[in-house]
């Protein structure tokens, strides 16, 4: 009753009742709709927090209420095309979640509505397309209510400040639209509306009016009786609601485009007349599509659009899900993560994160290949959080670009994830310049200087930054913002990330040391590309030391520590009764090659199998912990099994598979990446519960009690990571300096692939040719016929298709 339709790019969903809401994203720049496979959701210009258009609840009974509504009232009954809120059987349902629209259709009564959402390109507001059919053999009159509920902007202050809300709402109403403009006479320059081209007979903009104070959104009060009550909002719960009254003939369909948008206009062009809003720029945008065929035009154009994103990478192979998660939804997720960062899902507010630090480095990774311009606009807006001394903001608001003063920073591995993100934009475009920039520090454009100077603070912020052993300070946190080993709560309700009773000077992270030495050579390269070559030499003898120091001070016999905490203890380590081995430190130092030449590698990796690994992915770490640690910090206050205690981490998962590349163990990386990549675990939906088209942040690990269940599902670095990890080390199709590096690590049993790939100027059709069976090594490779030297395909920069033959061997 669930399936992916590849043909379509949709995921198609024929029963409402799935196991926890499976939602879509709409939009690509600005307007940015969440949309349930039953309609639930809510919508935002650009900031989720500071910009709320409609309303919605978390952690409601039932789950998923509020949303974008269509009711159908006939004959005294009345039912949703998506089921929800009223929850009617339905004769027939459907779903469909394609890439930037939701397709939802419905059928009761020998009536069957389609309602198609998505946001068109460069276009703020989100337009929905209602298609209603008569299939029956009567004549049917029928009213069809629309419904959204407004939040009051500041998503956060809309779900506190009720003293004051309780008496702001205001609307306008013209015609068959309903304005939003709670707010606009004071400080604000924008406003929302909600529009439909057609007559209505009827319209509500009051909540209680609309609803019946004492009614849900299952029985609307207006929906009951069949008819709207013209309420005008004066205080309380603004809302939209139109009522259209509709005839159909058997076998006759009538069209109908609803449009949900937001203006803001200068302040001088605020107003029409004397409290009447300038109505202007809502005028064109409903004329943008006030017919049924613009709407069309405009949904092929958002089609268009990401089958070109998509096309800049593609694979052909023996395996369909294999070829669904690459072309299809692991690049989409991608896109999403790049639009969101961790702000806005069912499971992240909007209200308490702005855009990450760290995450939108590590998201970089996953989309550069598909808009390398607006890769380098984020790397800038990025490094203009950045503190002086290299450390940098740990999140910025979307709205302001500026640095989140709340959460501050001192996450120790921050400012090493900008030297790897501008890395991997300039290996992409091979555009140099952008080190060239001059860039503030901390939003000052009195304190700028050149990108690169930030990616040496970055450099050097691990340097200055050393503890007793030599090991990087981990700061309030590395990587994992639960390891809070300078927190030493004892108060509920205080922040283990923010909280900071010790000076920091003594509890260490090797995980940041193995970062520092598999990031740190792209800081040598670009020095050398700069002509530093004595800078290049000086930073190439701080890594080679922080090398030595892990093999001294962060290997533990059979793999390697996780970090030592304010006491100088040992974490990750065969002398701890729990926790003896991390994953993190594991992934980050075998990538980085760390103990390759003696073995520790592989005993490292080895281990992780041994004490990691289960049927849904390898856990966080082992044995979890069953007590409280006041010195680890708010990882041990999770149940066993669950998040960072030893639940399955989707994002650090990516890093064994790509470890285990560098050990040429493909098929020990393909069995770890088919663990956790969603077409993999389509069959268990019922226990995994979340979207089996995306990835989830978390899975539970083996000691919870619900294994195999995942939470935190969209918005995580699982996304990009996992798309690094079979694009470029599985599959082995990797940008570098001077081109396209080709080195495949696949399991043994394949016979080939195809990989089409767009590469600064020209597309690279390459097929890899694996007639021995190993999993890696390349023999040969030609490019147009011919046979070149080493692995890195030419730089050809002419619009030109290339066709390249790698065998392997």
């Amino acid at each position: 009753m669930r399936f992916f339709d590849d043909v379509n790019k949709e995921y198609v969903i024929n029963v409402p009742t799935t196991p926890y809401p499976w939602i879509n994203y709409l939009g690509t720049e600005n307007f940015f709709s969440l949309i349930s496979n039953t309609a639930g959701g809510y919508c935002f210009y650009r900031d989720a927090r500071l910009r709320r258009i409609t309303r919605y609840r978390y952690n409601n009974v039932p789950i998923d209420v509020g949303g974008r509504y269509f009711y159908i009232y006939d004959n005294g009954d009345f039912w949703a095309p998506g089921w929800s809120p009223v929850k009617r059987e339905l004769e027939s349902y459907e779903c469909r979640h394609g890439l930037g629209y939701t397709k939802i259709t419905g059928k009761r009564n020998g009536i069957k509505a389609e309602v198609t959402f998505f946001v068109p390109l460069s276009y703020n507001g989100e337009v929905q397309k209602v298609v209603l059919k008569n299939e029956g053999q009567d004549k049917k009159k029928i009213t069809l209510f629309s419904f959204v509920e407004f939040c009051l902007w500041n998503a956060y202050d809309d779900m506190t400040n009720f003293q004051r809300n309780f008496s702001t709402g205001e609307v306008e109403i013209e015609g068959s639209v309903i304005y939003h403009k709670t707010e606009y006479k004071e400080r604000r320059n924008h406003y929302a509306f909600y529009s439909v081209n057609a007559k209505i007979s009827g319209f509500d903009s009051d909540r209680d009016s609309f609803i019946g104070l004492y009614n849900g959104f299952d029985a609307p009060q207006a929906v009951v009786n069949g008819k709207s009550n013209n309420s005008v909002a004066d205080g309380w719960a603004p809302v939209a609601s139109h009522s259209i009254e509709i005839e159909l003939n058997p076998g006759e369909q009538k069209e109908f485009v609803f449009i949900l948008g937001y203006v803001e206009n200068k302040d001088e062009e605020k107003w029409e007349s004397k409290g009447v809003i300038n109505k202007k720029k809502a005028y064109a945008m409903i004329e943008q599509f006030d017919t049924v065929s613009k709407v069309d035009s405009a949904f092929e154009e958002l089609k268009s659009y990401w089958n070109s994103l998509l096309s800049k990478y593609s694979l052909e192979s023996h395996d369909e899900k294999l070829n669904r998660m690459v072309n299809i939804w692991n690049q989409y997720q991608c896109m999403v993560t790049f639009n969101m960062s961790r702000s806005a899902s069912y499971f992240e507010s909007g209200i308490g994160r702005g855009m990450g630090f760290r995450d939108s480095n590590q998201d970089l990774l996953g989309f550069v290949h598909q808009i390398p311009e607006r890769a380098r606009e984020r790397l800038l807006d990025l490094a203009a959080t950045q503190l002086e001394d290299g450390g940098a903001y740990h999140q910025y608001q979307p709205l302001t670009k500026k640095g989140n003063n709340e959460i501050g920073g001192n996450f120790n591995d921050d400012p090493l994830w900008l030297i790897l993100a501008t890395a991997a934009y300039i290996k992409e475009t091979g555009d140099y310049s952008i080190l060239k920039e001059q860039v503030p520090f901390n939003n000052d454009p009195a304190k700028a200087d050149t990108m690169f100077e930030h990616l040496t603070r970055s450099f050097y912020h691990v340097v200055n930054n050393l503890g007793p052993h030599g090991l990087p300070l981990i700061g309030r946190a590395d990587w994992n913002d639960c390891l809070n080993l300078n927190c030493f709560s004892t108060v509920p309700d205080e922040s283990f990330q923010t909280t900071t009773s010790k000076d920091g000077k003594v509890a260490e992270s090797v995980m940041i040391a193995g970062m520092f030495v598999f990031i740190g050579k792209d800081y040598v390269k670009l020095c050398e590309y700069m002509g530093l070559e004595e800078e290049a030499k000086k930073a190439q003898q701080h890594i080679d030391t922080m090398k030595e120091t892990i093999i001294k001070h962060g290997y533990d016999g059979e793999w390697f520590l996780r970090a030592y905490d304010d006491f100088g203890r040992k974490i990750g380590s065969n002398e701890n009764e729990e926790g003896k081995i991390f994953i993190e430190s594991q992934g980050f130092c075998v990538m980085a090659e760390i103990g390759l030449e003696d073995g520790k590698a592989l005993k490292a990796m080895d281990s992780v199998k041994k004490y990691l690994d289960t049927p849904y992915g390898l856990v966080l770490q082992n044995p979890a912990f069953t007590k409280y640690y006041i010195e680890y910090g708010e990882i041990s206050t999770y149940p066993a099994g669950y998040k960072e205690n030893a639940g399955i981490f989707c994002h650090n998962n990516a890093w064994i598979i790509c470890a285990e590349t560098v050990l040429g163990r493909g098929d020990m990386a393909f069995e770890y990446y088919s663990k956790i990549a969603p077409a993999y675990t389509e069959e268990i939906s019922d226990i995994h519960k979340l979207e089996p088209y995306v990835y989830a942040q978390m899975i539970a690990g083996k000691d919870a009690k619900r294994h195999g269940e995942a939470k935190n599902s969209w918005l995580t670095g699982t996304a990009a990571w996992n798309f690094v990890a079979i694009s470029q080390w599985i599959l082995g199709v990797k940008p570098d300096y001077d081109g396209l590096r080709i080195d495949p690590c696949i399991p043994n049993a394949w016979d080939g692939y195809k990989v089409t790939r767009y590469f600064r100027g020209s597309t690279y059709e390459i097929t890899v040719k694996n007639p021995n069976h190993v999993s890696k090594g390349v023999t040969k490779i030609t490019v147009d016929g011919n046979e070149i030297n080493g692995s890195v395909l030419p730089v050809f920069n002419d619009g030109k298709t290339h066709k390249v033959e790698v065998i392997m061997g």
